[in-house]
């Protein structure tokens, strides 16, 4: 049975050694396992949607969100 655990990791393998973009992995992992891209949200976790995000919004399918700089995050942390 397909798992959100095994499909996130399948998508995750096929974008760091086949060069698959994570819309081309979930596209294709839906395919080879006949699973409705609408229902595809349900065997993702939310890594992989974090990176989908990242990802659409850096070929302007999404607005950009904005985001605290990671190096502002981490000095912050440090003074608390």
């Amino acid at each position: 049975m397909l798992t959100q655990k095994i499909f996130s990791l399948e998508v995750e393998n096929l974008v760091n050694n086949k060069e698959f973009t994570y819309m081309d992995a979930i596209i294709h992992l839906c395919e080879v396992n006949k699973i409705e891209l609408n229902h595809a949200n349900t065997y993702i976790n939310k890594s992989v949607k974090d990176k989908l995000q990242l990802e659409a919004e850096s070929l302007n399918f999404l607005p950009k969100t904005s985001r605290l700089p990671l190096w502002m995050g981490m000095r912050y942390i440090k003074h608390i």
